[in-house]
């Protein structure tokens, strides 16, 4: 681990059906991090379109790209001129038929560093990604970049702590999760408020299991039968909330991060020292019946 600190910058931006538009956007809200100081800059999940998948509808494929492809191509030249690591979430073409959730990750010299292909792929009423999305293959991962080790992981992916904690037994100081999240368009408040609460309260329950830093960057603005519920924001190694963006409004929000923190703080609180990794086969099951002795 490190001990220098680091600037990272959160976009949280609504979206609109032209993909060249919310490029073009993406773009001046990076220039706009940038001279604020953040040194690694994380976009929303799928922030080139609005979020499809709200709907099965087979005309959304056309959104997908290759990756590394074009979008990589311009953030590449962008990262080097500016000398910041971008994670993008983009809608990949793998090949014929097969097309991942996917984010890439750009180093600060420009140079592509490799992409993370969402694992866990929900499918619920209003999130259909299961019509769109392969589970990704590729395992969990972690980049080493010129201002840090991350991981970089996608949405759903927030809810499993196994995804986080590999990553940061893997050496991520800093956990991104690019999201698209929201509430139903006739939810209560007191609902809203049990989801959202529940969302931000397991990822911090990953910064302090792990001491790591949590960066989660939603979207926001309304879109088919959701309104994104924003509310980005970053958890310290210990679960404290360091900033937490508004539920509305588009926002960048540059904070500097002290890498130093993980080792003090895992030095007096031990979790990965403590673990019994021989006891945990079980986890590897789908379910444990009473009919088996899996200890």
């Amino acid at each position: 681990m490190s001990g220098k600190n680091v600037s990272v910058g959160l976009i949280q931006m609504s979206c609109e059906a032209d993909k060249a538009a919310n490029l073009e956007k993406s773009v001046a809200l990076i220039r706009k991090a940038a001279a604020k100081g953040a040194q690694i800059i994380c976009l929303q999940e799928l922030f080139l379109s609005k979020y499809f998948c709200w709907e099965e509808n087979y005309d959304c494929f056309t959104l997908a790209e290759s990756v590394p492809g074009p979008t990589t191509a311009t953030f590449q030249e962008l990262a080097a001129e500016l000398k910041v690591v971008l994670i993008a979430s983009l809608f990949e073409k793998r090949a014929r038929g097969i097309y991942h959730n996917t984010v890439a990750v750009l180093d600060a010299d420009g140079k592509y560093l490799g992409k993370y292909r969402k694992h866990h792929i929900p499918d619920d009423p209003g999130y259909y990604e299961k019509f769109y999305f392969t589970p990704g293959d590729g395992g969990y991962q972690v980049f080493k970049t010129k201002h840090g080790r991350i991981g970089a992981l996608i949405c759903w992916d927030q809810w499993y702590p196994e995804a986080a904690r590999i990553v940061a037994l893997k050496g991520a100081e800093i956990i991104f999760y690019p999201t698209a999240i929201g509430w139903a368009l006739n939810q209560d408040a007191e609902t809203n408020r049990q989801q959202y609460q529940a969302w931000q309260t397991v990822q911090k329950g990953h910064a302090v299991a792990n001491g790591v830093y949590i960066v989660s960057v939603n979207r926001t603005g309304t879109e088919g039968s959701m309104n994104f519920w924003g509310g980005s924001f970053v958890s310290s190694p210990f679960g404290d909330l360091i900033f937490q963006a508004s539920h509305d409004k588009e926002e960048v929000h540059v904070e500097e991060l002290k890498l130093g923190v993980i080792d003090e703080i895992r030095v007096h609180w031990p979790f990965l020292r403590d673990r019994r990794i021989d006891s945990y086969r079980p986890v590897m099951n789908r379910f444990i019946d009473d009919a088996y002795d899996l200890i």
